[in-house]
């Protein structure tokens, strides 16, 4: 069985968005800080893991959003390991309301272990599974389904350039994993402006978006003053939902840096329910659009 921790945040003004609700790259950053808290807490601590001159490096992550985070929440972040292969392990958390016990978005995050100076990949110790779990081991976690393939790219994909910056930068010396989400973020929010549509027009219009689901799968790590392109499209128009698409690449040497996808849904403003997606607003988007 799994050993479980718990951390408590509570939700910053300055992590919220223009809607109200917490910046997708905020779960990012709650879901590393309870991660590390909880190695420290079976005696893995950053140390440690120097002394050792090992790592582990996140290689993929996937979050359900299932009730917008906002300010003043005070929110219980429980995580704990679900599956260790052979220099693998996979995480999971729970993202809770402290005063209601509302399941408000659920998560996983799939580590790699390295060796620190070849930085290749090594088996997880013996000793450190059995740190993380309680008698009797962990069963398979059956839910490891790989990366979803993703669709061509359309003529109208959307395309942004932008140079990693100081502040995105963390201790391991590459961008945080957060920062990419963010840089998602910001291309999907210059692609609205560049089609009319930047989000105080949605707002006078009186709808919004919110994310349902994310995955992000991370191919390489991006360094300090890499240029990196981002690119965006879009699949499975539905009535009030789609699926958005994004690579990244480092632009010096084509390097791929990760990709993504997000299901984002309309919400009508006033009611916070979901809306069919104006057709006027989809016309402006029609060739960045892949029918697949």
């Amino acid at each position: 069985m799994p050993l479980t921790h718990t951390r408590l945040f509570r939700v910053r003004y300055y992590e919220c968005d223009l809607c109200g609700n917490m910046h997708g790259a905020n779960y990012l950053r709650y879901m590393q800080e309870a991660a590390l808290d909880a190695s420290a807490a079976v005696g893995y601590d950053k140390a440690r893991y120097d002394a050792m001159e090992h790592f582990w490096l996140i290689m993929q992550t996937g979050i359900t959003y299932l009730r917008p985070l906002q300010f003043n929440d005070t929110v219980i972040v429980k995580t704990w390991v679900s599956d260790f292969r052979r220099a693998t392990s996979r995480r999971r958390y729970e993202f809770r309301i402290a005063e209601s016990d509302e399941l408000a978005a659920e998560g996983f995050s799939d580590w790699v272990y390295l060796d620190g100076n070849s930085l290749r990949p090594v088996r997880v110790p013996p000793e450190m599974v059995d740190a993380f779990t309680m008698p009797g081991g962990l069963p398979p976690d059956k839910q490891r389904d790989p990366f979803p393939e993703q669709p061509p790219v359309p003529d109208g994909a959307f395309r942004m350039q932008r140079r990693t910056r100081w502040s995105e930068i963390d201790p391991a010396g590459h961008v945080n994993n957060a920062a990419y989400l963010s840089f998602l973020e910001d291309c999907a929010m210059e692609l609205m402006i560049d089609r009319g549509w930047p989000a105080a027009r949605m707002h006078t219009d009186g709808f919004g978006t919110v994310a349902r689901e994310l995955r992000i799968q991370y191919q390489a790590p991006a360094l300090l003053d890499d240029v990196l392109e981002v690119v965006t499209w879009v699949s499975k128009v539905k009535r009030a939902s789609i699926f958005r698409h994004y690579s990244i690449k480092r632009v010096s040497d084509g390097e791929p840096i990760g990709r993504a996808q997000v299901l984002w849904v309309w919400v009508d403003l006033a009611t916070g329910r979901p809306m069919r997606i104006p057709e006027h607003y989809l016309e402006a988007f029609a060739d960045n659009v892949i029918n697949s």
